[in-house]
């Protein structure tokens, strides 16, 4: 009896085991078919979408698995869908021994993330069932999808006066529409007078009519047309249509300053949710560090709506946002003279108010059309300037170079200050070479200018290494490098954009009296942008007091009192305007202008071995002494023969002087 209990019970917890494995077995097919489908939604393969549906349920919804393909495309390319991300995925048997199913989903559309998104369905036969509230939650029937944008404009960038440095216009864009090209001989035709006319390639319009979204009456763009271009006459197959687009009055002579936009890359997608595939963005300069307050979010709607087009439900719901418009302290006129003045040499130009820190002109040269790299730059013309040998890419007055003898100045004023050079002593120096003693074997400290009776006044005159090498070995290194401590070495300054801090030496010491030498008249290792040279110099107008850059319109000025003495920044000054005015003075050319004026000059030589012929960088610096309204600093790299950082500022000092 007891053994016969046993055998049922055992048969009993058999049939209930076997139930149960089955049970899970069937529940892990499900899960997987869940899995596999929403694995196929999150990586946008529409079309493997339908073969996930079973056919009653289809069916009984008078649609086949293509057609859903296509409309899981026509509803998610519609509303832009980008970086769809799937979580909480679950599968379960109901009461009725139904299995169910439910996931959530995330993704960016036109207006940007759209989350929460919860789907629920039922599997049948290992095969979902198909209902349209499996495109979107909340439709049903024939419902549609509505979109509505309203676009946000990107914020502009203007100079001080308001002026236009970087804003937004409207364009002509060129196109064409394939059904109206035509077919064979005709359309080679068409695409090759529509190429020539717009100086296009026949391959680029042929590449862009068989991109896979195309279809044969949609408008295909093809470039955006220049304010020349869009006078030409249009061809018959090419059509054209308006398009606001950014745009940078100043070209080429603002270009390494405000940069430019572009379209998103994938790697600009991870991470920033406020993106879309359609977003522009700034790619380089100001258009990039102002990125955040520049960008606008476009507003609008998605939502549900029945077949007659009444809304049922809202899925999202933005506010449109403009983008900042930024105002900076620069001067467009000032800009263009500087950029127009170094004919395409390589150098920069700085120039800083002494007075409030604003910079009015930031230039690099030779350049490049910001304006087509934000319209497209064709391979051809990008690799015109990738090639170029004066690198046009290269942001100069942010790079940094040794500074040559306009950092006398700043020795002249520490040794003062320092009270190791009195003014009126005179060294007496025989020849245009020196040097300390043996020790230094082979190397000498050279000058240009022979003058044997040397004070501090006529060794700025002359522009005197050998006078501001003894005077800096009388000073010594821990003296020097404390009163050189006072200024910016290290800093970062408070800029958008990047720059490496302005160094001393190599390691922060000038421990070899050659080096301290060098360093001394401007050489050694010393190493400092045009930005900072500026900052530096602003010691010399403002009696002392060093005045930090600015570039917004509406930011504080910053200063650090008492870099030098009052004294030490007068004495400086009055020389620097005898550097001007005297007939000796390396800067004398510039007393024919007229202008109140104080100067120094440098020449700054990059060369392996002493006595060989190296690369020399020229520079300027150069302020009113009375009003103290401007500053400037110009160099010219590795400049040619009878080329002067001095005879390319010319026309600036010009204009600057005129500034009240």
């Amino acid at each position: 009896m007891l053994a016969g209990i046993l055998t049922v019970v055992v048969i009993v917890c058999g049939i209930f085991g076997f139930k149960y494995m089955a049970a899970r077995s069937a529940l892990k097919e499900n899960e997987t078919v869940i899995s596999d489908f929403t694995q196929r939604l999150s990586k946008q393969s529409y079309e493997e979408l339908g073969h996930y549906f079973n056919k009653e349920s289809m069916a009984d919804a008078n649609t086949s698995a293509d057609a859903i393909n296509e409309r899981y495309q026509t509803i998610f390319s519609g509303i832009e869908a980008n970086n769809i991300s799937v979580k909480d995925v679950k599968v379960k048997i109901n009461d009725s021994g139904q299995y169910e199913f439910s996931y959530s989903l995330a993704m960016t559309t036109s207006l940007g993330k759209l989350e929460d998104l919860t789907y629920f369905g039922t599997i049948t036969d290992k095969l979902i069932d198909w209902k349209p509230g499996l495109l979107l939650p909340g439709m049903t029937g024939r419902d549609k999808i509505s979109v509505s944008v309203q676009k946000g404009i990107r914020g502009e960038i203007t100079d001080k006066d308001g002026n236009g440095l970087a804003i937004n216009k409207d364009f002509q864009e060129l196109g064409v529409v394939p059904e109206e090209l035509g077919e064979g001989d005709e359309k080679t035709g068409h695409i090759e007078e529509i190429a020539s006319t717009y100086d296009i390639s026949a391959d680029t319009i042929e590449k862009a009519i068989e991109q896979s979204w195309v279809q044969p009456s949609y408008f295909v763009p093809l470039k955006v047309l220049s304010d020349e271009e869009a006078k030409k006459e249009l061809p018959e197959a090419a059509r054209t249509q308006a398009v606001n687009q950014r745009y940078y009055p100043l070209g080429e002579a603002a270009a390494h300053l405000i940069g430019y936009v572009g379209q998103v890359t994938a790697e600009d997608l991870e991470g920033d949710d406020e993106l879309t595939s359609e977003s522009v963005i700034g790619k380089s300069g100001l258009e990039a560090s102002y990125e955040k307050n520049l960008r606008a979010q476009d507003g609008g709607t998605i939502a549900i709506t029945d077949k007659d087009g009444n809304q049922k439900e809202v899925l999202q719901q933005i506010e449109k946002k403009d983008g900042q418009t930024i105002q900076l302290t620069i001067d467009s006129k000032a800009q263009q003279i500087a950029y127009d003045e170094l004919d395409g040499a390589a150098g920069s130009s700085v120039v800083m108010n002494p007075t409030d820190g604003s910079l009015m002109v930031l230039t690099s040269s030779p350049s490049f059309d910001p304006n087509l790299m934000t319209n497209g730059i064709s391979q051809e013309d990008y690799d015109k300037y990738n090639n170029d040998p004066l690198l046009p890419f290269t942001n100069r007055f942010t790079n940094r170079y040794t500074p040559g003898s306009t950092f006398k100045t700043m020795t002249a004023a520490i040794g003062l200050d320092a009270g190791t050079i009195n003014p009126s002593d005179v060294l007496t120096i025989d020849g245009l070479k020196w040097q300390k003693d043996s020790s230094w074997g082979n190397y000498m400290v050279t000058r240009v200018s022979d003058v044997s009776e040397v004070d501090l006044e006529k060794a700025m005159i002359y522009s005197d290494n050998i006078y501001m090498a003894q005077e800096t070995l009388k000073m010594g290194q821990e003296t020097f490098i404390k009163g050189l401590e006072k200024f910016i070495f290290g800093e970062k300054l408070e800029l958008p954009f990047s720059m490496t801090p302005a160094q001393i030496s190599n390691d922060g010491t000038l421990d070899s009296e050659i080096l301290l030498a060098d360093t001394g008249y401007g050489q050694g290792q010393l190493l400092i942008s045009p930005i900072q040279q500026a900052t530096t110099y602003t010691v010399f107008a403002q009696e002392g007091k060093l005045v930090y850059p600015k570039l917004e319109a509406d930011a504080e000025t910053k200063t650090k009192e008492s870099v030098i003495s009052k004294e030490a920044a007068n004495r400086i000054s009055d020389d620097l305007k005898e550097v001007v005015s005297n007939p000796n003075g390396t800067a004398h050319e510039l007393a024919s202008l007229n202008l109140s004026l104080a100067a120094k000059t440098g020449t700054a030589e990059i060369k392996e071995k002493q006595d060989e012929t190296g690369q020399e960088n020229s520079f300027l610096l150069a302020y009113n002494p009375d009003n103290k309204n401007y500053l400037m600093v110009t160099m010219l790299e590795n400049r040619k023969e009878g080329q002067t950082a001095t005879n390319h500022s010319v026309d600036l000092l010009k204009y600057l002087n005129q500034i009240k």
